[in-house]
């Protein structure tokens, strides 16, 4: 059986920034809606972004000699997807808070990866792997 599409809710605090954010620059197309959530395709995945007032907490953790958030969450691209959506985020002048980079050079878990942050503070992460079948190499 192929990987099976995963759900995940986030809070978010304006729903009209996370369309622009989601829908338009990251480019996943928006699903069933209702005035305090909406849906998002986010390469495959059901993404969900729930209208709250809550304050989002994080911390950092150490990888590979970089700060990176946590929580965090994001999506495993083919490398040419990758590339091409960091091309299309730098391109719009997106602050990143890891930029595109190289990780693991040469290790059995060598990927590229970026972090960014959505318009609520919710820290997102695209990586691929050099060679997808070291997803879970050790």
């Amino acid at each position: 059986m192929g990987i099976r599409p995963f759900h995940v809710a986030i809070p978010v605090t304006d729903l009209e920034a996370a369309r622009r954010f989601y829908g338009g620059l990251l480019g996943c197309p928006e699903g069933r809606s209702d005035s305090g959530w909406v849906d998002f395709n986010l390469y495959g995945h059901q993404f969900v972004c729930h209208l709250s007032e809550a304050k989002l907490n994080h911390s950092v953790a150490a990888v590979d000699a970089q700060s990176v958030p946590v929580p965090h969450y994001g999506v495993v691209l083919d490398w040419p997807a990758w590339q091409e959506l960091a091309d299309r985020l730098s391109a719009a002048g997106t602050e990143f808070i890891c930029k595109p980079a190289i990780r693991f050079a040469g290790e059995p878990g060598e990927q590229a990866t970026m972090f960014l942050a959505d318009p609520s503070g919710n820290a997102l992460e695209f990586k691929a792997m050099r060679d997808e079948s070291k997803l879970f190499a050790k």
